[in-house]
């Protein structure tokens, strides 16, 4: 099951004039999702459904809610989401606050240059994406230093490799904030030594993801289980499962085990192949 991202990034349009939403809409929609809000109100309410967008623009003099106004509210839940206002000339006290607090990205003045329009908005989302790029980066490092240390915890109070297993499951629950995580040793192709971190847990075995995770040492997913009629597995409705990620693993590990009778330590390794199975009883949290 792929896990490419939708082709055509996420835009909200923000304005109380339809004809300008029209004009946005058309301008933009051969490259992008584009989402249209006559008012702030109405916008926050599309963001609270939708989820984060790469870009919005917004109209800065509305009734009930100033542009700005609006962008300073997204912030918090989308700190990466680029905003740009669309603004006269009187309104520069407003602007100048809002860019200084690195709430807007960039300000156009109407009536606007359709083609400068075009060219900021671009440069907008290669920046959302470059942004987003780093983020994950961070974050796969941070997995990496979580899952490594647990090894390594384990491993400095000479814990036997198995044991390591419930370390490391807890470390994927929580870095994947996930409901359940199942770590399972793979013995000479089959699933072996079993660590579960959170409940319930579904059996693995005769599991399509598992088998094929297996079979392609590559990440399988499945993000609406209820909705795809190839995953129609018992185990998964008896967990109530909703969404199911299965990484295949091959690490190899070096260690300091300690010879007590000659006082002296040697290094050696171990290949330990598992299959990490990582699930969420809701559809939210992962996209």
């Amino acid at each position: 099951m792929s896990l490419e991202k939708s082709k055509k990034p996420k835009m909200l349009v923000v304005d109380d004039e339809p004809d300008n939403l029209d004009l946005l809409y058309r301008t933009f929609r051969r490259d992008f999702n584009v989402l249209r809000a006559e008012s702030g109100i109405v916008a926050l309410e599309i963001l609270a459904a939708e989820g984060e967008v790469a870009v919005i623009i917004s109209d800065q003099r509305m009734p009930e809610m100033k542009g700005t106004e609006f962008l300073s509210k997204t912030v918090p839940q989308f700190p990466d989401t680029m905003r740009i206002i669309l603004t006269g000339f009187t309104d520069v006290e407003d602007l100048v606050e809002a860019i200084n607090s690195g709430q807007v990205y960039k300000y156009i003045t109407k009536p606007w240059d359709p083609n400068e329009l075009k060219s900021v908005v671009q440069r907008a989302a290669e920046t959302y994406e470059l942004l987003k790029q780093r983020t994950e980066e961070l974050r796969r490092a941070q997995i990496q230093m979580m899952l490594m240390s647990s090894v390594t915890e384990a491993l400095d109070h000479a814990v036997p490799i198995e044991k390591c297993l419930h370390l490391i499951a807890d470390a994927y629950r929580e870095t994947f904030t996930a409901d359940v995580c199942v770590l399972q040793l793979l013995e000479n192709g089959h699933l072996g030594t079993r660590m579960v971190s959170g409940t319930p847990a579904p059996e693995l075995h005769q599991d399509p993801l598992v088998e094929a995770g297996i079979a392609t040492g590559k990440i399988q997913a499945a993000m609406n289980i209820p909705a795809d009629v190839n995953l129609s597995v018992s185990s998964y409705a008896e967990a109530g499962v909703q969404a199911h990620l299965v990484i295949p693993v091959i690490s190899k590990i070096r260690c300091w085990r300690f010879c007590r009778c000659s006082g002296s330590s040697r290094k050696s390794s171990e290949t330990m192949n598992y299959c990490c199975c990582i699930c969420r009883l809701s559809k939210s949290g992962w996209c």
